[in-house]
């Protein structure tokens, strides 16, 4: 089925260049106003909208606003489409509701590419709308403790199964179910970022809002949402109690201890990976090195041989000479036995450099064996800690 995007604007050049653009890729129906917009969006509920913010009547920001409190149209994607290009501008068009802000004057490939990743957005979305009532039930009976700190220790016990970000994201979102927060959070790893979203997919905004303020203060509030930084874990809470300032706070003293329960978790997981890898290049470079071995022990053998057979034709020459009493010119021979030696040298070279990769191996491998015993032992002190905790409550 054709995907249907409703543009809204009052510029009539604008709606000919996106017909352009977008010809036999989608179909569209145009507004030229607010009002229009509305009204066309809860008549054919469109898969996306194009929004132009500076309009006649109701502005682009009101629009989406009323776009958003519409249960027929709240999960539609907005694309805001404007020639200011701030990030100011951008976070305000997040506040409002968008999923994605492309400025003018844009081509007709990147309109294409937007649209069809806030498309594929909103599949998601709608997919995973039916695995929110099982996911639901889980976190229901994942967080059977009572009070903030029992859930948190739960959390610890949970983490510590983990050992990939998919699983650790599970456990870390269902903390927040209960609370009735809709949240993203992105791990932090090597030179990317892992995004998981609660209840529905992560838009592009959301990936730009977090991966901007990755380097922020702790707490970046921006309206009714708030994001919460550490150095290998960001998580944007969309709706948080801002009304209400009790808790308000007492969210803000809380969730820093899951934070920093996680970013040490995500250290680990990255660290383990790195081990990993560091043991496949160990079990590489072993298999290269016996190969090397075993090719050396191969040309010795050869050479021996060799000399042994000159050996042999050197003292057949001397008593020849001797029976004879003739003087011969031995220096054949001997030549032969020096290229055979320089051979012998060079070999015993090559098992130098040898045994020297084998020493550097042999301090990696035991580098890597004292940072997993270190790993062992945190987990001990770990466990111990927790297990008194929990005795505690």
């Amino acid at each position: 089925m054709a995907k249907l995007i409703l543009a809204i604007d009052d510029d009539k050049l604008v709606h000919h260049i996106i017909e352009e653009s977008l010809a036999g890729f989608c179909k569209i129906i145009h507004a030229k106003d607010g009002d229009e917009g509305l009204r066309l969006a809860n008549k054919y509920n469109p898969d996306i909208i194009l929004l132009d913010i500076e309009m006649p009547g109701k502005s682009g920001f009101e629009v989406c606003q009323t776009i958003k409190k519409n249960e027929l149209t709240k999960d539609i994607p907005v694309m805001f489409l404007s020639s200011n290009i701030e990030l100011a501008d951008r976070v305000k068009g997040y506040s409002a509701g968008a999923s994605d802000y492309i400025a003018k004057p844009f081509n007709a490939e990147e309109l294409m590419a937007r649209i069809k990743v806030l498309y594929e957005y909103r599949q998601q979305g709608i997919k995973l709308k039916y695995d929110v009532a099982h996911a639901n039930k889980t976190a229901e009976m994942a967080m059977t403790e009572s009070g903030d700190m029992g859930r948190i220790i739960r959390y610890v016990g949970q983490s510590y199964h983990a050992n990939n970000f998919s699983s650790l994201s599970e456990y870390f979102l269902a903390f927040f179910t209960h609370l009735d927060l809709d949240v993203v959070v992105v791990f932090w790893y090597e030179s990317r970022g892992i995004f998981y979203s609660q209840q529905s997919a992560v838009c592009p905004l959301e990936q730009e809002l977090l991966e901007q303020h990755r380097h922020a203060q702790r707490f970046v509030d921006i309206s009714s949402s708030t994001i919460i930084n550490y150095p290998k874990i960001s998580l944007l809470i969309k709706n948080m109690p801002v009304d209400d300032s009790a808790k308000f706070g007492h969210y803000k003293d809380l969730f820093p201890h899951i934070l920093e329960i996680t970013n040490e978790k995500v250290i680990t997981i990255q660290n383990n990976e790195n081990s990993y890898e560091q043991a496949t290049q160990i079990g590489i470079v072993l298999e290269d090195i016996v190969k090397q071995l075993d090719s050396q022990g191969q040309e010795k053998n050869s050479i021996a041989k060799q000399l042994i057979e000159q050996l042999s034709e050197l003292d057949s020459a001397i008593k020849v000479q001797k029976e004879s009493d003739n003087i011969c010119d031995l220096t054949p021979y001997f030549t032969k036995l020096d290229k055979t030696m320089q051979l012998f040298t060079s070999a015993n070279s090559d098992l130098a450099f040898i045994k020297c990769q084998l020493k550097q191996i042999s301090e990696t491998r035991n580098g890597l064996l004292a940072s997993l015993r270190s790993n062992d032992s945190e987990v001990v002190l770990q466990n111990t800690t927790e297990n008194n905790d929990i005795e505690l409550f």
